[in-house]
């Protein structure tokens, strides 16, 4: 199944897409399950498809406005130097465990949504991801149950503000920016994807292909970044994690690439789906 977070008629709703088609489950599951979110801690994902059942669908995909997949999670959990090729790019040492940064929940922006390049920096970067949404809850997962705590995965732009990622050694100033995290269209549950691993990953900048490479090829595969950040937090239902960038990143290229007003930038995951956005300017003095 393939499910989104959306705006119609300027109402938040949230659904089931088949093709073009978007069922709305907000009205037919009611209060407990107000959101996706509420959804997946509710484990409700059987009862949503049945709900839905012989339904006519409620919207085209047209007609609505696409939200973050999640526009709430409790927590966003961004991997860092996880594919072989960026961290030589960047220079960095290998090491035993993950990196982990923090990303807010109202960085986000969703499919066709409006990437903004603020107006304190111009070294805008894209970073095409893997999101992984938590769908049962745990702490302490071992890595061989891990794949039973996925609701399903979704295309992330984890776009970084580089001179202010750059400012110390940590990632956050430089993550958080508004309107800097494209997530969606869609979380795509496991039975649709199959095994993850062989699907390719490609960032295009107006339809230059800027980064490609397979999901097995990350340093950490989901189930050893599920066990390690289990270890230290709980991880609730609509927790997401960005799995990491392939190497390609603009700041390594010579000259470099910085996105700039009016870019598109996509991010593709065979199976996953397609999430595209522009660049807009943050308005207001620099």
């Amino acid at each position: 199944m393939r499910f989104l977070s959306y705006l119609a008629g300027g109402r938040p709703g949230y659904g089931i897409c088949d093709g073009d088609a978007v069922f709305a489950l907000a009205p037919r599951l009611g209060a407990q399950c107000a959101d996706l979110r509420a959804l997946l801690t509710r484990d409700a994902l059987a009862a949503a498809a049945r709900a839905i059942a012989g339904a006519p669908a409620d919207h085209r995909l047209d007609e609505i406005t696409f939200l973050p997949v999640i526009p709430n999670p409790a927590k966003i959990l961004c991997i860092g130097l996880n594919y072989e090729d960026h961290r030589l790019e960047t220079g960095r040492l290998k090491a035993a465990q993950p990196t982990v940064f923090t990303r807010f929940a109202d960085t986000q922006v969703g499919h066709d949504g409006a990437l903004v390049r603020p107006r304190h920096s111009a070294k805008m970067d894209y970073e095409g991801e893997l999101a992984v949404v938590i769908g049962r809850p745990g702490r302490d997962i071992p890595a061989a149950e891990a794949h039973a705590h996925v609701a399903g995965y979704a295309c992330y732009q984890d776009a970084s503000i580089r001179d202010f990622q750059g400012h110390t050694t940590q990632f956050t100033p430089g993550k958080n920016f508004p309107a800097t995290g494209g997530f969606g269209p869609f979380l795509v549950t496991p039975e649709e994807t199959g095994p993850i691993g062989a699907q390719c990953l490609q960032t295009r900048l107006n339809g230059r292909v800027m980064q490609e490479a397979r999901l097995g090829e990350m340093i950490f595969p989901i189930d050893r970044l599920i066990a390690y950040i289990s270890s230290w937090t709980p991880l609730a239902a609509g927790d997401v994690i960005v799995t990491g960038t392939p190497g390609g990143v603009g700041m390594k290229r010579e000259p470099p690439v910085w996105l700039r007003p009016d870019d598109e930038i996509v991010v593709e995951i065979d199976g996953i789906g397609l999430l595209r956005n522009r660049v807009i300017a943050e308005a207001g003095p620099p």
